[in-house]
């Protein structure tokens, strides 16, 4: 049985919710220097080929209503409108699933993790450890194992922060040199976190970062949430001439607290721009020709994936009086899926064998002793909202 087949298999028998439509709103982040923040309403799909265009010019001339400007469909098919994301079918066949951690069993070998508490740029308050604070157990609402990274107060003895002794310890994963991606669809089913100066995201850089530095290696912000706003989540693109606090960025609100549920948080990249998604639906895009309006486009390269929970820092503040600990980002599963040909993973790059079926309630595995190689983040640098990697 294929993979596509066996990951459909194994969601068919989950129940389904449908998401509120989300009203989004053009609004100003404050705490990112003003920047305004578009976010695109979508109570109306886009259509998505050139004879549902045809049709709605022509329905609109019928009533004498003048028709915009057809849109070009993207290349990647959006999901369906759903908590819970289906394995891929027949409607989209234009992608391949090319790879995928389904967190089915306690194997974390396709991630690394980082550690260290030099506040990551940001002045973060975490201590980020070597894998105590991510574990795989069995979640009834996902109905299957997941990945869960946990912010504790407190750190490992002998910890040691940028302030001093480290008040809290979460974990970062990135799957630098193991798997790293150009082009493509790259989705996670995640349920975040929500307190104030929780800082989740689900993210990429440039795998080239150790030779050209940040942002000329470019940042792809697939998700981020910050504590002090619980029912939003951004977008965002990073690089030369357009990072720190002036990046090309966008908002979606979910009209839920983003603990209440699992999204799908999703990107579609290729050579002619990055469009953002959740739960199918899209918020916000960016052309190849804004950015090099800006400066220059720096998505052409082999990019890898990043996991992580941050805990204060420049953007979302620190954590207060009411700010309850420990907090959990659940994830459900990462995908990659690319359109058929010549695969676009880097060298070293391997699809993962067939996920195998979520284990019961009774037979979930306990949390794995884990043994990774790791990396040390050097001091805190500038202040800025995004987290670069080590090179």
């Amino acid at each position: 049985m294929s993979l596509r087949a066996r990951l459909e298999a194994r969601r068919m028998d989950r129940s389904r919710t449908t998401v509120p439509h989300p009203r989004c709103r053009q609004r100003q982040a404050a705490a990112r220097g003003g920047l305004t923040r578009p976010c695109i309403d979508t109570g109306a799909r886009m259509p998505r080929t050139t004879a549902s265009i045809r049709l709605l010019a022509s329905a609109l001339c019928w009533l004498g209503v003048a028709a915009a400007p057809a849109v070009a469909a993207t290349i990647f098919p959006a999901e369906p409108a759903a908590t819970r994301h289906a394995a891929p079918t027949a409607a989209s066949a234009a992608t391949e699933l090319v790879w995928s951690d389904e967190f089915d069993t306690t194997d974390l070998d396709n991630w690394t993790f980082e550690t260290g508490g030099g506040g990551w740029g940001n002045n973060e308050l975490q201590y980020y450890t070597n894998g105590q604070n991510a574990f795989i157990q069995y979640d009834a609402t996902a109905g299957s194992n997941v990945l869960v990274i946990e912010a504790r107060r407190g750190a490992p003895a002998g910890a040691s922060c940028w302030y001093g002794a480290c008040q809290y310890s979460s974990s970062r994963m990135i799957t630098l040199g193991k798997h790293a991606f150009r082009y493509g669809r790259m989705e996670a089913r995640i349920r975040l976190p929500q307190t104030p100066g929780i800082w989740p995201a689900f993210w990429m850089l440039g795998a080239d970062i150790g030779q050209v530095g940040w942002p000329q290696s470019g940042e792809i912000d697939i998700m981020e949430h910050v504590g002090s706003e619980p029912t939003l989540t951004h977008g965002a693109l990073h690089g030369p001439g357009y990072s720190g606090n002036t990046p090309f960025a966008g908002t979606h609100d979910l009209r839920q607290s983003v603990d209440a549920a699992y999204h799908v948080y999703a990107v579609e990249w290729d050579a002619d721009g990055i469009r953002w998604f959740v739960d199918g639906q899209p918020f916000y895009s960016v052309t190849r020709a804004q950015v090099e309006a800006r400066g220059p486009w720096v998505f052409d390269q082999p990019f890898f994936l990043l996991l992580n929970v941050a805990v204060g820092g420049n953007w979302p503040g620190s954590p207060n009086a009411g700010s309850v600990f420990p907090q959990r980002m659940y994830v459900d599963y990462v995908r990659v899926y690319q359109a058929p040909g010549p695969r676009r993973r880097s060298v070293g790059s391997q699809p993962l064998a067939p996920p195998r079926a979520a284990a019961s309630p009774a037979t979930a595995p306990a949390r794995p002793a884990l043994a990774p190689r790791v990396m040390e983040r050097p001091a805190a640098g500038p202040e800025r909202h995004e987290r670069r990697a080590i090179p």
